[in-house]
């Protein structure tokens, strides 16, 4: 039986981890191969590795660094950031990465979701939506480049397209509830799960694991993705890579499965 996915989400600027708020403010917090050794030592479920300037400047993958990950991962790895066609997605993959991310690039070239997937498969094809709510009309946005550009797109809207190109995988980020640790936004996601059955994951605003079980307890089996969470620690956000034990985990899936079942 398939179960939740509790995903640790680490962003990387300039070959360091960060971690934004809003997108925006960077803060360094270590090395990304040192985290990635520790929840290995941890046994994390899957990790999303994000370059968050890859896009923007125009460039390429660090093939460099993606090699280096995945040759420490000893989880499912997902890496998006400065990936445009069909050959990068490739070459990622050869490096030992399960799926490719893309974001801008699926919103400017949604063919290149087709084209990647009869190549790698649609299972190693994620699309990851930037989202945020428009603060004049209360709408939500889909964004580009760390949430900079706005796109003309609606979001379900766009969900429901990247399924039926092929896509493999969606991954929901809230702009407005990243690095805010003060919980998912429930409606975006509700919004995004009506529009498209592909396989989900949630990202931005996970505090504490009771926003996890919040997550799990109404959508099920999706990914319940978080940064914050899992690289700082305690109010005054003091750096310290965590992730919940297989007890703590267990015990969340089964509190969670057992309310979905009253």
């Amino acid at each position: 039986m398939l179960r939740p996915r509790i995903i640790p989400c680490l962003l990387v600027k300039n070959g360091g981890l960060v971690k934004t708020v809003n997108f925006d403010h960077p803060k360094y917090v270590g090395d990304p191969i040192n985290a990635v050794r520790i929840f290995n030592e941890k046994e994390v479920d899957e990790l999303i590795v994000l370059d968050i300037d890859a896009s923007v400047q125009n460039r390429e993958p660090d093939y460099a660094l993606i090699r280096n990950l995945a040759g420490e991962c000893r989880m499912p790895l997902c890496y998006g950031g400065g990936v445009r066609n069909v050959e990068q997605f490739e070459r990622i993959v050869s490096l030992g990465v399960e799926k490719v991310a893309v974001s801008s690039t699926a919103v400017r070239t949604p063919e290149l979701i087709s084209r990647a997937a009869e190549v790698v498969g649609g299972q190693s094809v994620v699309v990851v939506m930037d989202v945020r709510r428009d603060p004049g009309t209360k709408k939500y946005q889909l964004r580009m480049h760390n949430g900079k550009v706005h796109c003309d797109r609606e979001p379900a809207e766009f969900a429901a397209e990247v399924e039926r190109l092929g896509a493999g995988e969606i991954v929901v980020n809230s702009i407005d509830h990243d690095g805010v640790m003060k919980g998912y936004d429930l409606e975006l996601a509700r919004t995004i799960r009506r529009a498209s059955t592909l396989p989900m994951s949630v990202l931005g605003g996970a505090g504490k694991l009771q926003d996890i079980a919040d997550l799990i307890r109404e959508f099920g089996t999706v990914g319940a993705a978080a940064g914050s969470l899992f690289v700082f620690k305690g109010s005054l956000r003091a750096v310290l890579i965590n992730y919940p034990s297989r007890a703590q985990r267990d015990a969340l899936f089964e509190e969670c499965n057992g309310r979905q079942n009253r």
